[in-house]
């Protein structure tokens, strides 16, 4: 029979919706019942593509008689991660804090009052390798419960507060020290891999798309595009199919984490453009378009949003769907000749470089029959089992996207590009709104639900700026500002400074939350800052940037000693710090002067156009004897206008 989680829209609680355990989502009901029958609740926390979790549940969860202890005594309680990223921190923090390391599954033991007393990640189903089984940590924290509970009731006390991330920072007040920009990349450089690409030299090795965005906006290419290299043209890249798989396991970026993400892809595509743009190197430019190919290919959806991601697991085996032995190569290519440049340029040996297989790396330059070999393995790839899908659409993952695509489109000149992201926009605009025009955070199967959080405005903020900059369209920018007019009056902390995590009206937890850093992705906060830091540029209005200085002067001290945790707001401090150029251009056929605007890498310039309805930077600029004219700017004080595309390439420089 199914459980409690039968009626849920994620695929990772369907997932467990026919395990013995008597799962309850997140929620009133199960906090009610943990209260009434005075027991802990086992608040156990992982995402649809997490290798771990579907081990344990296979060893554990599906277990009749493990399944009769946790119902018995406890309230379990299933999450999914990326669903409820407040409650995943929460209890993140709390492990970490208990034991010194965390990950997923996340399995923690909290009292009807929501405060964890012991937490672990994965539990074997038989004591091994110094840990305990999953049944004897029920057994333990069971009894605990009933002994000790004055002793758990008080530790309590202590551990909340450390649960707040960095609610308890106060923004220092007085001047950013530009210096501290130079300090975090030369902090970078310290540590820097110049062997193998990196910001370390340590294994796993996580794509840090931020910090290579940082590098590019300050100039620091060599770092930046010796990772880009090194990235992808190691196995965490997708040779065959393009996309890039959550991490590597190794130092080289040889043998990657197979499961494959909608937020790294889209972060990534960006990087890549971003690279390109700078060096000019059309491998980077491939490995961009590769890559959102791949993500419109394989996670976009009928109504135009983006899934979340795709498995590690094929067939119970990580990783099978991706790898390939000498044999499979042969036999996909047919052609002799073929399948020895094909079996050269992976990198294909016999013994393999992951369980007897290998994951294709790029081991020579490109063969001249590379996108043939490619096309062909592709064909025979897709006659494999696939990796599950994890189709629900987020709207903070969705934004990522369209900030890729979106940027890609005007910048490649891709109007197919562009086309996706505003079907993407149009979708979160229509879809994940409530009936009073409330923001949402996720959508499956016809339904959206779950009150967006910080990270969902601010993404989405930062995606519909760029949408305008690609498009011109006047409704992004409105969407944009109303973004931003949300994110002050329900996310703001008018004491401390910076956002919390959860808007004024989210439901009560332990704390409320503040979260800091951008790894895997951008914090809310720092994407907030940037947003905010634009749209004062392009609007003119002080405290959209007086917000915005609100977090930067939380971090400004903090962020350049802890470079790699940091990378999104530094990129946003570096625009605050910048001479940033606004730039308008107004007037029919404009399309050379925005083409010029949009080819480069500009890290320090906004761009409006088009109607200059509701966009302040637009207005007073006309055209020039009939012509399209750009007009430079700083703080809006605009330098005399031009029409011609050399002349607006000079300013620029």
């Amino acid at each position: 029979m199914a459980n409690r989680l039968a009626n849920e829209t994620s695929p990772y609680l369907l997932q467990h919706a026919h395990n013995p355990v008597d799962w309850h989502p997140w929620g009133e009901e199960a906090l009610a019942r943990a209260q009434a029958e005075d027991k802990p609740l086992i608040v156990s926390i992982g995402y649809a593509a997490c290798h771990w979790c579907h081990v344990m549940e296979r060893e554990s969860f599906e277990d009749p008689e493990v399944a009769a202890v946790m119902n018995e005594h406890f309230v379990p309680v299933k999450v999914d991660r990326e669903e409820r990223p407040d409650v995943d921190a929460i209890y993140m923090d709390a492990v970490q804090a208990m034991t010194g390391h965390g990950g997923w599954p996340l399995n923690a033991f909290v009292t009807p009052d929501g405060v964890p007393f012991y937490a672990g990640t994965y539990f074997p189903p038989e004591p091994r390798h110094g840990m305990p089984s999953w049944r004897q940590v029920l057994a333990g924290v069971a009894r605990a419960w009933r002994e000790q509970r004055a002793e758990i009731e008080e530790a309590g006390k202590t551990i909340v507060p450390r649960l707040g991330g960095g609610a308890h920072l106060t923004a220092q007040e007085g001047d950013i020290d530009p210096a501290g920009l130079d300090a975090a990349v030369a902090t970078l450089r310290r540590g820097y891999d110049w062997e193998h690409g990196g910001v370390s030299a340590r294994a796993p090795k996580f794509p840090l798309a931020s910090v290579v965005e940082f590098l590019l906006a300050r100039g620091e290419r060599e770092m930046a595009l010796h990772t880009l290299r090194a990235m992808a043209s190691g196995g965490m890249y997708d040779q065959v199919g393009g996309g890039f798989a959550r991490y590597s396991v190794d130092a080289r970026w040889i043998v990657p984490h197979f499961e494959k993400m909608l937020y790294d892809n889209a972060l990534l595509a960006r990087a890549y453009l971003h690279g390109w743009q700078v060096s000019g190197e059309p491998f980077f430019a491939r490995v961009c378009t590769e890559t959102l190919d791949w993500a419109l290919r394989e996670l976009r959806q009928e109504e135009g949003g983006f899934a979340s991601a795709l498995d590690a697991d094929s067939e119970g085996e990580e990783g099978r769907f991706y790898v390939w032995t000498p044999a499979q190569v042969r036999e996909a290519l047919g052609d002799d000749a073929l399948a020895e440049a094909a079996i050269a340029h992976f990198g294909i040996t016999e013994h393999g470089n992951f369980e007897r297989s290998n994951a294709l790396v790029r081991a020579t330059s490109d063969p001249p029959e590379l996108e043939e070999i490619k096309a062909r393995l592709l064909a025979a790839r897709e006659r494999r089992v696939r990796p599950g899908l994890d189709d629900k659409r987020l709207t903070a993952w969705n934004a990522l996207m369209i900030s890729a695509l979106a940027d890609a489109g005007a910048a490649m000149d891709r109007a197919d590009y562009v086309e996706a992201a505003v079907g993407a926009a149009e979708f979160i605009q229509r879809d994940l709104r409530d009936a009073g025009g409330r923001l949402l955070r996720t959508y499956n199967r016809g339904r959206a639900k779950l009150r967006a959080y910080l990270e969902d405005h601010a993404f989405l903020l930062e995606a519909l700026l760029t949408l305008y900059e690609a498009t011109f369209d006047p409704r992004w920018f409105g969407a944009a500002r109303d973004l931003g007019e949300t994110l002050i009056a329900r996310f703001a902390d008018r004491d401390r400074g910076g956002f919390y995590s959860t808007a004024d009206d989210h439901e009560a937890l332990v704390t409320r939350r503040k979260e800091l850093d951008d790894t895997p992705i951008p914090s809310g906060a720092s994407s907030a800052a940037y947003g905010l830091l634009r749209l004062a540029r392009l609007t003119g209005e002080h405290r959209y940037e007086e917000a915005a200085l609100g977090v930067l002067l939380l971090l400004h001290q903090v962020a350049p000693q802890h470079p790699a945790a940091f990378g999104h707001f530094l990129q946003a401090l570096d625009f605050h710090l910048a001479p940033v150029r606004e730039v308008a251009i107004a007037g029919p056929a404009a399309e050379p002067l925005e083409r010029l605007v949009r080819q480069r890498f500009r890290p320090h310039l906004v761009l409006a156009g088009g109607p200059a309805d509701d966009v302040p930077l637009l207005e007073g600029r006309g055209p020039v004897d009939g012509r399209a004219a750009a007009y430079v700017c700083e703080r809006f004080s605009c330098l005399r206008p031009v029409t011609e595309p050399d002349e607006l390439a000079a300013l620029l420089e």
